[in-house]
């Protein structure tokens, strides 16, 4: 599914960074830093799909040339602690086509260029070949100076004002979803992101009254897996994979990581499980069945029980959803958390706002068919 990121970091001398090697690892090429007489080399790296770059149009034309640009950016900056380069770090969408990816990392960069005046040096970098194929990604490295036809001039001290930065990095926040979910409407992807923190996106859902977009969204952000425990996760994937045996990772974060994935993937399936009940309940209401049956007919279609899931196309293991749902939703005994003591049909009828406790259906069978011989069939619950 499509997901948001983008992050904001700077190169400081202070921690032993400069622009120029910054530029050239993330471009894969070969760059010379006059101020510290080293040789940045990263020609041999692999993943660099496409590199450009973007600056105001009265720039001069030394300006295109990368080494000619990130050497200037260091030059111009005096002290210990200067900061040379700022950096934006972009998810790319994997529902979409390269050449669209690259169309919306240049329109942001361009962006970029102009609300500030800065020079942006793009590096769009494909999925390791080793790790998670959806890994499309964009490093924007920009100017902290304003380019002119001079050459850098001033510094961008918006970005850098606590008072201005935080809300000038929301914008770009907000222009970065609009882009992407431009890019995925074009493609036909039904997908959509969102900039917003998960917070801010539960409050929405809960004052909208959708109950399973609000639980899918209380969780905390994924966190980050580090070049070391995404080393070692690889390996062991690897290991699994030519073993024949399912992966389980290693390090508490890629625990972690893994286990927020799965239950994104589970929320997705029951948003979708939870569109096909109420289709199936809709369908048993039109067709003259009562309250009752047709929610005991919904909550089938959802679990997948007694063909119905098949019939809608859902597979004949769509029952499967009882275990996952013990073991994803219960958080499992791995985080220290007590497991769910809700079953399906409990956990289904709450998302779906009924107004009486749902009957299990293996025991409520006999009980509904023999209830829908009655008049008051009506007492039932709504959908």
């Amino acid at each position: 599914m499509a997901s948001y990121h983008l992050s904001v970091k700077t190169v400081k001398r202070s921690a032993g960074r400069s622009a120029t090697a910054a530029a050239a690892y993330r471009s894969g090429s070969v760059i010379v830093c006059h101020r510290e007489g080293r040789v940045h080399d990263y020609s041999a790296k692999g993943g660099v799909a496409e590199t450009f770059i973007v600056v105001p149009e009265d720039s001069p034309v030394w300006a295109q040339d990368r080494a000619a640009l990130w050497n200037a950016a260091e030059a111009r900056e005096t002290r210990r602690n200067s900061v040379t380069a700022r950096e934006w770090e972009l998810a790319l969408p994997v529902e979409i086509s390269d050449a669209d990816r690259s169309a919306i990392a240049r329109d942001f960069a361009q962006a970029l260029v102009d609300r500030y005046g800065v020079a942006a040096d793009v590096a769009i970098h494909a999925p390791h070949r080793e790790g998670d194929q959806r890994n499309h990604h964009a490093h924007v490295l920009t100017t902290t100076r304003a380019l002119g036809a001079g050459g850098l001039g001033a510094k961008t001290r918006i970005l850098d004002a606590a008072q201005t930065g935080g809300a000038e990095i929301e914008e770009m926040r907000a222009l970065w979803g609009q882009l992407q979910n431009r890019a995925l409407e074009r493609a036909g992807v039904g997908e959509r992101v969102d900039h917003r923190s998960l917070e801010a996106q539960r409050a929405v859902a809960l004052e909208q009254g959708d109950a399973l977009a609000a639980e899918t969204l209380d969780r905390a952000p994924e966190v980050k897996l580090g070049p070391a425990a995404n080393a070692m996760e690889r390996r062991e994937m690897r290991a699994a994979a030519a073993e024949g045996r399912d992966y389980v990772p290693v390090t508490e974060r890629g625990a972690k990581v893994h286990a927020a994935r799965q239950a994104r993937a589970l929320f997705a399936e029951m948003r979708e499980r939870l569109e096909i009940a109420r289709d199936a309940y809709g369908i048993a209401r039109e067709q003259g069945e009562g309250r009752v049956s047709a929610g005991l007919a919904a909550l089938r279609a959802a679990v997948g029980k007694d063909g119905v899931g098949e019939e809608l196309g859902e597979g004949s293991d769509a029952g499967d959803l009882r275990d996952r749902l013990a073991e994803i939703i219960g958080k499992g005994a791995r985080d220290g958390r007590a497991q769910s003591q809700k079953g399906v049909n409990e956990r289904l009828a709450d998302l779906l706002g009924k107004e009486r406790e749902v009957p299990d259906v293996g025991e409520e069978r006999d009980r509904g068919r023999n209830r829908e011989r009655d008049i008051g069939l009506d007492d039932g619950f709504e959908l």
